[in-house]
């Protein structure tokens, strides 16, 4: 029992034998404890303070790359609008049909005139005190000497784009968007302090853009067929409208404007727009607005899919809507007519087709088509306005009446005066837009258009702008520079097309189908640059102009690159020998093969 006791004793003896305090002992080490805790503390501090920072730089970095990515996708801001809103915007506004009729086209004296084009476009500028808003799809204002030797109205693109230049003498800024990468024109303008962007269609969808507006100041602004190119100005039949004062709808125009604008250098079409870019107004939310002292309703659409943001109706909507709400007539003035989409496959395009017929056969809605006629017209539009017309045979209170719109020869020789008319009327609205009525016109290029229609039970409205497109088109349908589509005697639009034909009948082949045209390339788009050098006025050889059949060069809006080579003597005589026979077997070969080749 002792043994214990003695080892306790032993230790205590021995921890006293040094001299040394136990309690000192025990706080020495607890010291020890304590100074190694705080030297583990400080060293895992820095660690953590490490590990914080770099959590913080990297969501830095992920917040740095969304906003960069914003930014890259589009202007996220948009530009200034000056301060108009939709609570302080002018609704009550003034229009004006302006047109260009070239010197040849002469109609009687008691028919509809307008404003000449050259002089709506001068007051625009008149008006300007700030920024002049330009999209067009070509630039040649300019026009050579030997063009201007024997077209005298060639000078009136000289003086606009005089005018432009000017601009900057006033302390006004000129921005101009267009997809046209080379032109000399747009490279002297930006060397005189215009701003210009150009927008790479063919990167960003294939296409083209088409669209042709102006906007001034965001209070006023020009809608319409014509481009900034000399011809628009002299030897084509342009029509457009310029409303002044009217900054709600002009400031839903520019932000399409700014889409164009901040899509420069892109070459990647953004997953959302920002929200500068949504519409203000759209078909199922139209601007409520006076207009020539008539209550409108009025907004903008545009093309294609891709380029459409927020609450903005696309072209084929708006079509669709005045189409769908006419019930008394439809008067349609187009380039081109053809429903079919062809790019790697030639399919049928049934979009707006289709509502013609419904049109007709549903609603017993009358129906004009008034279609160009000219070298680019493809036979194919004619196999398929026959079809329209086919759905009204002996069918009660069914109408289609269609007529082609046929080019001038001056008395040089040179040929103009394609109608370049793009629009519809109803009796109670009106569509103005930038692009043909060809699939492959929606689907990929870039356009726009302007919806105007009266609301329901409007009276006294004589002098609104659906009225006097209505006495304009139906000045051009009872013209004498229109044809009607007339059985068994197809229209001969082209000299090529003629050429096929004399050829067939020569070689004794004329019972088969009749000779479709050379492929379009690319599906019916052309580079902007090739129509610029091919679109060019040319003479007319006198058998040419004694058979009537002559080419026509006038074409901005080409849809094929089909080349022409004029008729030497011996074609010459075959075509005055069997032109009219061969017209007449063509269409009577009512069952025509449809080509399985690209358009």
């Amino acid at each position: 029992m002792g043994g214990p006791e003695v080892r306790g004793q032993r230790s205590v003896v021995s921890i006293q034998a040094t001299g040394t305090p136990v309690n000192s002992i025990i706080a020495a080490v607890q010291q020890k404890e304590y100074s190694a805790s705080i030297w583990l503390h400080r060293r895992e501090k820095p660690e953590h303070s490490q590990q914080k920072c770099v959590v913080i730089f990297a969501l830095v970095c992920c917040f740095a790359v969304l906003v960069a990515l914003i930014f890259s996708a589009v202007d996220i801001w948009g530009e200034d609008e000056d301060g108009i809103t939709e609570e302080n915007c002018s609704k009550n506004c003034r229009a004006m049909l302006v047109e260009n009729i070239p010197e040849d086209v002469s109609f009687l004296d008691n028919a509809t005139f307008h404003v000449p084009l050259s002089v709506g476009l001068s007051s625009l500028l008149d008006r300007a005190t700030r920024v002049v808003e330009i999209v067009s799809p070509l630039w040649l204002l300019n026009s050579s000497e030997y063009e201007s030797s024997f077209q005298p109205a060639a000078t009136q693109g000289r003086v606009l784009l005089s005018r432009l230049h000017g601009l900057k003498a006033k302390k006004i800024h000129l921005k101009i968007s267009t997809g046209e990468s080379d032109s000399r024109e747009l490279n002297t303008l930006a060397k005189r302090n215009a701003e210009v962007h150009y927008v790479n269609m063919t990167a960003l969808t294939r296409g083209h853009l088409l669209s042709s507006f102006w906007v001034v100041d965001r209070r006023h602004f020009y809608f319409g067929s014509a481009s900034m190119d000399w011809r628009s100005l002299a030897t084509r039949k342009e029509l457009g409208v310029i409303v002044y004062n009217c900054s709600c709808l002009a400031l839903d125009l520019h932000r399409v404007f700014n889409l164009y604008w901040g899509l420069q250098y892109k070459e990647f079409i953004p997953s959302f727009w920002s929200k500068r870019l949504f519409a203000l107004y759209n078909r199922d939310k139209p601007l409520e607005l006076t207009l020539n002292d008539t209550k409108v309703q009025a907004y903008i659409s545009s093309s294609p899919d891709v380029f459409i943001p927020k609450d903005r109706s696309n072209d084929l909507e708006a079509i669709s809507r005045v189409i769908q709400e006419a019930r008394h007539f439809i008067y349609i003035s187009v380039i081109d007519y053809l429903p079919l989409l062809s790019r790697r496959a030639q399919r049928y395009w049934s979009r707006i087709d289709s509502l013609i017929r419904e049109a007709l056969i549903l609603r017993k809605v009358r129906v004009r088509l008034l279609i160009s006629c000219w070298e680019k017209t493809q036979p194919l539009t004619f196999n398929f306005v026959w079809s329209l017309r086919s759905l009204c045979m002996e069918q009660a209170n069914c109408s289609l009446e269609a007529k082609f719109f046929n080019p001038r020869v001056q008395r040089d020789g040179s040929v103009q005066g394609i109608n370049h008319n793009r629009f519809i009327v109803t009796e109670r609205a009106i569509y103005l837009g930038n692009l043909d009525w060809l699939g492959n016109e929606f689907t990929f290029n870039a356009g726009a258009g302007l919806v105007m229609s009266h609301p329901g039970g409007t009276e006294e409205r004589n002098a609104t702008v659906v009225e006097q497109l209505r006495a304009t088109f139906e000045r051009d349908w009872f013209s004498r520079y229109t044809r009607s589509l007339q059985l068994n005697k197809i229209p001969l639009c082209n000299k090529q097309q003629n050429t096929r034909l004399v050829s067939t009948k020569a070689s004794h082949i004329g019972d088969g189908p009749a000779p479709m045209r050379s492929n379009h390339k690319d599906g019916g788009q052309v580079g902007l640059k090739a129509r610029q050098h091919e679109d060019r006025p040319s003479k007319v050889s006198p058998q040419d102009m004694a058979s009537g059949l002559v080419p026509v060069v006038d074409s901005h809006q080409e849809r094929g690159q089909v080349k022409m080579s004029f008729l030497d003597n011996k074609q010459a005589q075959l075509n005055d020998n069997y032109h009219v026979s061969a017209s007449q077997s063509a269409e009577s070969s009512g069952s025509r093969e449809l080509s399985n080749r690209s358009l």
